[in-house]
């Protein structure tokens, strides 16, 4: 053994294995901490009166398909025979053809009822919350779709990664009691 060097007790061995047991059990405290949502009791949703429409939701959502879903205000919508939720404002025709519609996966279908009556719906496991079908309800229509956060689906981000990318700041922090928007109320 070289001059200065020491051997380490037992005790000594100890302290220091009991030492770097608790730092290494601070650290996961303090990280599981940290992978919390940000605010307990809350949940991430998008305010209809402020999107815009600009696909994001279905392109920065970390979950795919994305958790937001296109929704009604209506419970029965399609009292016209031309929904420009689904169908596009120039179109070549009067039929729901793959190259007449607005969304990209066929998410968005129509049932007759009676004359002149329709019934459209949302097929919400192929809908990955483009916001297509909002904006031609939005722009030649009546208003009621829109999209929201489905909370069955989504994971609850501590920093949600579609807020950081929403252009309007749609989407914010709810109070879990009131999940969601619905259209013309809040």
């Amino acid at each position: 053994m070289a001059p200065g060097d020491e051997t380490r007790s037992r005790r000594e061995l100890i302290v220091e294995g009991v030492r770097t047991t608790c730092l290494i059990a601070a650290s996961g405290l303090i990280g599981g901490l940290a992978s919390r949502p940000a605010r307990a009791g809350t949940v991430w949703q998008i305010d209809p009166t402020r999107c815009s429409h600009c696909g994001k939701c279905a392109t920065e959502c970390v979950i795919d398909p994305s958790a937001v879903k296109c929704v009604h205000t209506y419970e029965i919508c399609g009292f016209c025979k031309l929904c420009f939720g689904l169908l596009l404002d120039k179109r070549t025709g009067n039929t729901p053809a793959a190259e007449d519609v607005r969304c990209p996966t066929d998410a968005l279908r129509t049932t007759f009822l009676e004359h002149p009556y329709y019934e459209i719906f949302v097929v919400e496991p192929l809908c990955i919350g483009c916001a297509r079908c909002v904006k031609g309800c939005e722009m030649f229509g009546n208003g009621s779709l829109y999209l929201q956060i489905r909370h069955d689906r989504c994971v609850n981000c501590n920093q949600c990664a579609i807020a950081s990318a929403c252009p309007a700041q749609a989407i914010k922090r709810v109070p879990v009691s009131q999940p969601y928007y619905r259209r013309g109320v809040r």
